[in-house]
């Protein structure tokens, strides 16, 4: 972004650039008596472009609107484990497995592996489980702290996708459908709701700066939706957003000035070309980048938050650190009204398809304790109730081991699987502490009270005061809704 709201294209008075333009007004002096007597024409006056500018078209509009129904929440923090998270290891125990542990299974489930050349047979889990809080809830010792929040969530068992593969599979849990050029759900909640902040964006990414996951920007696009509803990256360190700061220090009447009148030749850049979605976005992004100065340094300033805060986010660990900053800020953009925050892991630590005894402790162990601490921390300030948390992946995994030649069941791993897979929420009108569906007796498949990504997407809506049939974009005469033409309904059961 720029340091200051731009036209986007050469804005032309006597065919000067505007970069032209400020150097030939002395820094902005003879700037104010122009924008002065612009400014008059701003607002339907006479002055010097009043004749030309008439009525300048708006841009897409994220002040907030009204919802289907009233919301039990205004926000979503989304953390997406990508990569795949196993449920048999981690929130379902399977005592089948560990009966059935190194029986052959392959001939029965042959089209169900992504690769049939390292399918081996049933994999009993190699972690033990333990039963907490006052629901009663199993989780694997590896989630030791998040254990000590199952009174606060809903636990989805019987979640399941329709692509084995990571690529359509991602496509599939943020946008509906495994097509690319889809918007996101974070675009449509804010394409549905606007925005609460006008100083920062509506939906912010809060990406690993390890690395892009699969499908890179692609998981937070806006689509066909107005470009202006699209993800806002946010770095976890250093600055925030690139080239956000000025380079130099101005007084304000100075960058007001400049503001001002950027912003009148931009409008008058603008309604020149009229049906210019992307024309406008980009001039709303500039504008919003100049109320981000302040807004931004101030909303990811940690110092700001007490040592023991930090401390239980995790932040100062080195396996921690990273994630638990991005949980830490993700609470401090949902305070200040930010819509919908996402946070992605470095590219697939959850894709144990090997070294189960040592991979998947460790992806564990860098989420873990972020996690709760968010959900925690957020039931303290008295946010839970307006914040929706969710965790969960694009899939699941198989119930045999990968690696068959390897007796070591640390050393195996665990296939893609589209048929069972495990989410949690938590907050914004979910009920606390409760256990909805089931997998069959090795959790290959969703056997009771199935819930499918549409109507995972629907439930989110639903709870923001959205109702996914009515909430649409008219395209080629269609009326596109993130559940597409697919059945979808929301599930009641884990609501409060």
């Amino acid at each position: 972004m720029n340091d200051f709201p731009g036209s986007v294209a050469e804005t032309s008075l006597h065919r000067m650039t505007r970069r032209g333009f400020f150097e030939s007004t002395a820094s902005g002096l003879g700037a104010a008596a122009l924008a002065s007597l612009l400014g008059q024409d701003l607002y339907g006056g006479s002055g010097l472009l009043a004749a030309e500018t008439g009525q300048l078209a708006a841009p897409p509009d994220q002040t907030p609107k009204s919802t289907h129904f009233e919301p039990r929440a205004s926000s979503v923090i989304h953390l997406f484990m990508n990569g795949g998270p196993s449920q048999m290891d981690l929130f379902d125990p399977k005592e089948e497995l560990t009966r059935n542990h190194g029986k052959s299974y392959f001939d029965k489930i042959a089209g169900e592996v992504e690769n049939p050349g390292a399918a081996g047979a049933l994999m009993r889990c190699p972690f033990k489980f333990r039963r907490h809080g006052e629901s009663g809830i199993d989780v694997s010792e590896l989630l030791p702290h998040l254990a000590g929040q199952v009174d606060r969530i809903s636990l989805v068992r019987s979640m399941y996708t329709t692509n084995l593969t990571h690529e359509p599979a991602l496509f599939i849990a943020h946008c509906g459908r495994m097509t690319p050029g889809l918007p996101s759900l974070g675009s449509w909640v804010t394409y549905g709701l606007g925005s609460e902040n006008r100083n920062l964006p509506a939906y912010i990414v809060l990406d690993d700066p390890a690395g892009l996951p699969v499908n890179g920007v692609q998981n937070w696009q806006a689509g066909y939706l107005p470009p202006v509803y699209q993800g806002t990256r946010f770095r976890s360190t250093g600055d925030p957003v690139l080239n956000l700061a000025r380079e130099y220090k101005e007084s304000d009447s100075v960058v007001k000035i400049e503001r001002d009148l950027i912003g009148i030749l931009d409008r008058i850049h603008r309604r020149r070309r009229n049906g210019q979605p992307r024309l406008q976005a980009r001039i709303a992004s500039y504008e919003l980048a100049a109320r981000m100065q302040m807004a931004t340094t101030d909303a990811l300033d940690l110092s700001q938050e007490t040592q023991a805060t930090q401390k239980r986010y995790g932040i100062g660990d080195k396996a921690t650190d990273s994630y638990g900053r991005r949980c830490l800020i993700a609470r401090r953009l949902v305070e200040r009204g930010v819509r919908f925050v996402q946070l992605f892991i470095n590219f697939q630590i959850w894709d144990n398809h090997t070294n189960i005894g040592t991979a998947l402790p460790s992806a564990c162990r860098k989420t873990d304790q972020p996690s709760a601490a968010l959900l925690e921390d957020l039931d303290q300030r008295g946010l839970l109730d307006s914040t929706l948390v969710v965790w969960g992946g694009e899939f699941g995994r198989l119930p045999i081991a990968q690696l068959p030649g390897d007796k070591n069941v640390l050393k195996a791993g665990r296939d893609h699987n589209q048929n069972a897979m495990v989410t949690w929420l938590a907050g914004g009108g979910i009920k606390r502490g409760h256990i909805h569906g089931s997998t069959d007796e090795i959790g290959l498949k969703a056997a009771d009270q199935k819930v499918s990504v549409h109507d995972w997407h629907a439930t989110i809506l639903q709870q923001l005061g959205l109702h996914h049939e009515e909430l649409y974009y008219r395209r080629n005469g269609l009326k596109e809704r993130l559940t597409s033409v697919f059945p979808a309904r929301v599930i009641n059961e884990i609501l409060a």
